[in-house]
Order: structure tokens, then C-alpha cells, then sequence
């Protein structure tokens, strides 16, 4: 018989240690596991979950530049609240692999009851990639560059694509041009640059603060990117030009309520 004390013991225990397990309770209780089950289940309401991975613990100063940065963020979009999303210019980078493995969702099969399930052994990422910088507003991609081999992304390498992205603006978003640009980009070590800084003023644009392990502060990380793995996954490419064709075909695919 479930009565409120042994409840409150089962609680008292689960506090101390919230990894307990039902078989130690039971067996510090004297009752039997399915018995500390059910009161878990339906009288306390608790179910035991997995932790939530999180890119980083952030100390106690990258705390305050975060909420520096988010503050910030929200008064560029006070003072410019009717066309704040208009004014904003996203740009980032990812490797496109030549082979990524798929997903267990991606290998799911259909099989009869009973059946056995497929496996699925585990495969690395090739060595093959390419870095693709991807640079877009909410109308759709401004500018895409694959870095060349045996290249990396500098201060001078990066300036040299804010001066075309801002030939592309003139040409394609001469009403952004005639705005003051919201710009936004990761805090790499290219993007934070003296050089590039400097450029970014000359250019005219206005770089909104993005401060490290902020991924959800940018677009691309949780939309963009995504997308472009999921088709990519699976699929073997024999060469980084088929990979970046690949790329580019799922880019030009997309509708413009997709960037939106």
C-alpha cells in the first residue's frame, strides 16, 4: 500500500541524488522496483531525462558581453524598428564535406513487424571539404565563396569579399545601400580584425556585436546551414567542384520566404 510516507522517503532520496536509480531506492526501501515506478511516475510526476549539451559554459564576463551584445542588438532594432530586418546583412562559414555520413532519421527503412532493425555502422566525414562563406539578407544569398585550396581566411582575404558584397549591394539592394547596413557576423579571429574593422567602416556598414559560443545569434547557424547538410548528407561527391555545384543548385532552389 502507497502511503505518504514512503512518497515523502522516495522524494527525500531523489533530492539527495537526482541520478538514484528506481533499483537502488528499492533496495534501500525494502520494496520492490515496479512498486517505486508507479510513485515516481504517478505520484510524484517525474521522469528521469538526459542532459541538454550546450557549446560552453560562459564565465562571468562573457555572460555580461552576451547580454552587452543582445542589448545592443535590441536597440538597433528600437531605432529601426519598421525596416530593422531590411537593413540586416548575415555572413558566415561552413565546411562542405565530399562525403557526411547520414542521419539514423535518413536511414530509416520500412519493415515489417518482427523484423529486425538495419544497422548502421559508423562512418567518419571525409577528408575532402571545401569552406564555403555564405553572405545573405532576408531576400536571399548576396554572395557565396568557396576558399581556394591551400588558402585561409585572413584580414585581407575577408576585406577583399566585404568591397564585393558591397558592389553586389550596389547592384542588387540599391535601397539597402542608401540605409545604414546592419551587418552581422561571428566573432572569428578574420572578422575581428583591425584590418577588417577598418573596412567595415570604410564600407559603411554598422557591425552588430556577436559575442563567442552565440551561435542562436545568427541566422545561418540554426537555418541556413542546416538545410544545406541535410541535402548534402549521404550523397558522395567525387571532387570539391561537384560538392560546391550541389551547394549552389540547393541555394538557387530555395524561395525567397525561405531566407525571409
Amino acid at each position: 500500500m502507497t502511503t505518504p510516507e514512503i512518497i515523502d522517503q522516495i522524494h527525500e532520496l531523489i533530492f539527495e541524488d537526482r541520478r538514484i536509480s528506481a533499483k537502488s531506492i528499492a533496495e534501500q526501501l525494502g520494496i520492490s522496483r515496479e512498486w517505486v515506478g508507479s510513485i515516481i511516475h504517478e505520484d510524484l510526476d517525474m521522469r528521469k531525462v538526459s542532459v541538454k549539451s550546450v557549446p560552453k559554459c560562459l564565465n562571468a564576463d562573457e555572460e555580461r558581453q552576451r547580454c552587452q551584445s543582445s542589448e545592443q542588438i535590441w536597440e538597433f532594432f528600437r531605432r529601426y524598428s519598421n525596416d530593422f530586418l531590411l537593413r540586416l546583412v548575415n555572413m558566415d562559414e561552413t565546411w562542405l564535406y565530399n562525403y557526411d555520413p547520414g542521419t539514423k532519421q535518413q536511414s530509416m527503412e520500412w519493415r515489417h513487424s518482427g523484423s529486425p532493425r538495419p544497422k548502421k555502422f559508423r562512418v567518419q566525414k571525409s577528408a575532402g571539404k571545401v569552406l564555403a562563406s555564405i553572405l545573405g539578407d532576408q531576400d536571399g544569398i548576396l554572395l557565396v565563396d568557396y576558399l581556394p585550396k591551400g588558402q585561409t581566411i585572413n584580414a585581407e582575404y575577408y576585406s577583399s569579399l566585404l568591397v564585393q558584397l558591397k558592389d553586389i549591394l550596389k547592384e542588387k539592394r540599391r535601397g539597402k545601400v542608401t540605409k545604414v547596413v546592419l551587418f552581422l557576423h561571428d566573432s572569428a579571429p578574420a572578422h575581428r580584425a583591425l584590418a577588417s574593422q577598418k573596412k567595415l567602416a570604410y564600407l559603411g556598414f554598422r557591425c552588430l556585436d556577436h559575442p563567442p559560443c552565440s551561435p542562436d545569434l545568427a541566422p545561418s547557424d540554426y537555418h541556413l546551414f542546416p538545410g544545406i547538410k541535410k541535402n548534402l548528407k549521404a550523397r558522395h561527391f567525387s571532387s570539391d567542384a561537384k560538392v560546391i555545384a550541389a551547394a549552389d543548385t540547393w541555394l538557387d532552389g530555395q524561395p525567397s520566404e525561405f531566407f525571409f
